[in-house]
């Protein structure tokens, strides 16, 4: 009989790179988090509406969270057969580096948020190119995505305009940015989920697209081998941490690895991330093709063996409106408090918070919107303000909900939640009643850095078949069921009229 220490137990890394900061994990086999590191990272705002970060902070940060992370594994099983098989890494989205030949940035980073080429979207807007670019790439031009901001840089930058001109410029979302640096410069891919938020990749044909570059005038742009998200990408021994370099086997954005740990693998299975913004997957099958303007379709994910479609909606402002509800008009002091705040109101009273403070996302996609608070009254208190901030967070999942399902044809059974703002029980169960369906949240808090280890897993060979990874225990399952639906439909009519009438 083989002694029960010799039996050889396999563990996989996941890389959650955010962007506020990186959380290494290590799960075992059955999806269960095993050491935990977290190490903050720092925005920096040069201008208004510029939003950037240093691409090497971002690499050093990632290995200072692995290190920490591994250190901890190494007290909790210092014997020989306790192994890390694979790494998995899952990204802020839409966040880009670009660098030359040598490896050095030509820039900043680029952060997802940074409003700089607004502009720039509306003079591809007036060449009339929003139709070839939602036909290829199932997104819409808007500075959330990558594209418009490589073309500000190209056209107010001498050097980095020379080094693309040169074909001496590297493109880069944070995934193939890290990979780069990880394996010292020699592999230089990016997986489909990544590819599908640039406006630079065509979904539907899965390359980068000649066509599109050359409207972008960035037709010499170098651009990473695109990948499915679970596949071999290379080895790195993170800076030291691992005396043999660890296999690399799966990348994949941060909100789809959320949609993949949710276990949305089925067509018409949806999630919802809640955090400082928020994007609503919803698993759309083979090569869907939108109807609506205003509802986007990417790459979900993918394996050798499938490419998984969903349409997106992506909500701009979320967690972030309670954040200016404390930080600039202190009605709390501490999260904790937002949940009581809101539970001890019978109603809102006509409180509405129209949270456009960067303009507003699907279904609207109005970039030059302003936030605005209706039904203001000499009675209206912090707590009616803090109750409208999260209602506004339900109020916006549902114009997406409605607007897939109009879509689709398709009602949608239940919504799969995760993301920060989940401890909230008011917040969900609010949701739960404007929908008229069940909110689930399935009891993991880090999902995004689940779906990359479960991805990795795939790509390591450790699962064969999506039917065969571990699932989420049943009894961790928070369902939230709809409650109180007539008053709740009424105040979601009032918050469409002050849209309809942009009362912003």
């Amino acid at each position: 009989m083989k002694n029960k220490n010799s039996i050889l137990e396999n563990y996989i890394l996941s890389i959650d790179q955010g962007t506020s900061g990186t959380k290494a994990i290590i799960f075992n086999t059955h999806g269960e988090v095993v050491t935990k590191a977290t190490e903050p990272l720092k925005s920096h705002y040069p201008e208004t509406g510029f939003v950037e970060q240093d691409p090497e902070e971002i690499y050093r940060n990632v290995l200072a969270a692995v290190e920490k992370c591994y250190s901890e594994f190494r007290q909790q099983f210092p014997e020989d057969n306790h192994k890390i098989l694979s790494c998995g890494i899952s990204n802020q989205r839409e966040t880009f580096v670009v660098w030359d030949g040598e490896g050095k940035p030509l820039h900043q980073a680029v952060v997802w948020q940074c409003k700089r080429s607004n502009e720039i979207c509306t003079q591809l807007q007036e060449r009339q190119l929003e139709d070839t670019i939602s036909s290829k790439t199932g997104l819409i031009i808007d500075p959330y995505f990558s594209a418009t901001k490589v073309v500000w840089l190209y056209q107010n930058h001498k050097n980095f305009r020379n080094a693309v001109d040169n074909k001496d410029a590297f493109f880069g979302t944070i995934d193939t940015w890290l990979l780069f640096r990880l394996t010292k410069g020699k592999k230089y891919y990016t997986d489909h989920t990544n590819a599908s938020r640039t406006l630079f990749y065509n979904i539907y044909d899965l390359k980068w697209d000649a066509e599109l570059l050359e409207a972008f005038e960035l037709k010499n742009l170098q651009l990473p081998e695109v990948k499915s998200s679970a596949s071999h990408y290379g080895a790195s021994d993170f800076g030291g941490v691992f005396n043999t370099p660890l296999p690399i086997t799966g990348m994949i954005g941060d909100s789809h690895a959320a949609f993949f740990g949710e276990e949305c693998y089925k067509e018409n299975m949806a999630k919802a991330t809640l955090g400082t913004g928020s994007s609503i997957l919803w698993n759309a099958g083979e090569k869907p093709i939108s109807n609506n303007d205003k509802i986007m379709t990417t790459i979900g994910w993918s394996t050798s063996k499938e490419v998984s479609y969903a349409y997106e909606g992506i909500i701009v402002s979320a967690g972030s409106t309670l954040e200016w509800l404390k930080n600039q008009m202190n009605t709390f002091s501490a999260d904790s408090k937002i949940e009581i705040m809101a539970q001890g109101l019978s109603s809102n009273e006509g409180v509405y918070i129209i949270p456009a403070f960067s303009g507003m996302g699907a279904p609207y996609w109005e970039k030059n919107w302003k936030a605005s608070i209706h039904g203001l009254t000499f009675g209206t208190t912090k707590e009616h303000l803090v109750r409208a901030g999260l209602e506004s967070i339900a109020y916006q999942i549902k114009d997406v909900i409605n607007a897939i399902e109009k879509e689709k044809g398709v009602s949608l059974k239940e919504l799969k939640v995760d993301g920060g703002m989940t401890g909230n029980r008011f917040l969900l169960q609010y949701l739960s009643n404007v929908l008229g369906k069940n909110v689930v949240n399935i009891g993991i808090s880090d999902v995004s850095a689940y779906g990359a280890a479960l991805i990795s897993g795939l790509g390591a060979g450790l699962w064969k078949e999506i039917d065969s990874l571990p699932r989420m225990k049943p009894e961790n399952r928070k369902v939230f069921q709809p409650k109180s639906k007539k008053n709740v439909d009424k105040s979601y009519k009032v918050w469409k009229q002050l849209l309809e009438h942009k009362y912003y």
